[in-house]
């Protein structure tokens, strides 16, 4: 008999954006995401994005009139939202600037332990990346490898 909980897990995170393709493309082609569904509802569009990580939680990007960047502030300082793991933190680093996103330096926590940065997407939405000697392991979804396996 499987156990009796409240929830069993995040399902999705929200992040507003003012121009949805615009913010489909970005996620898709920067971070990896797959776009799995767009749709209206309550006047104005949803993207569903799922990543490659097979328990990952879906990403839903809702496209708002209103331009406020969703940012936690910690001791007075910008704290991201939502924190997206690596396996290759240095790699990623690297891509990112390639790209022209102009990620924030490179942090290491404790002796090397946990590595991150700091970036923000199109509409100024705060993120994380980040990488620890504690990340779960996980298999891929199949439909995200290239070699189909």
């Amino acid at each position: 008999m499987e156990e009796a909980f409240k929830f069993s897990r995040i399902g999705y995170v929200y992040i507003p954006t003012t121009r949805i393709d615009e913010s489909i493309e970005w996620y898709t082609r920067h971070l990896d995401f797959r776009l799995i569904n767009k749709f209206q509802d309550r006047g104005s569009f949803l993207a569903v994005l799922h990543h490659p990580h097979q328990h990952s939680i879906a990403l839903l990007l809702i496209e708002t009139e209103d331009r406020k960047p969703l940012a936690i502030t910690r001791n007075g300082a910008p704290f991201p939202i939502m924190a997206l793991n690596c396996p290759d933190i240095e790699y990623t680093h690297h891509l990112l600037s390639e790209d022209g996103i102009n990620p924030g330096p490179l942090m290491t926590l404790g002796k090397g332990e946990a590595k991150y940065f700091y970036f923000r997407d199109p509409d100024g939405n705060m993120l994380e990346a980040a990488w620890s000697q504690w990340d779960p392991k996980d298999d891929y979804k199949k439909e995200f490898l290239r070699s189909g396996k």
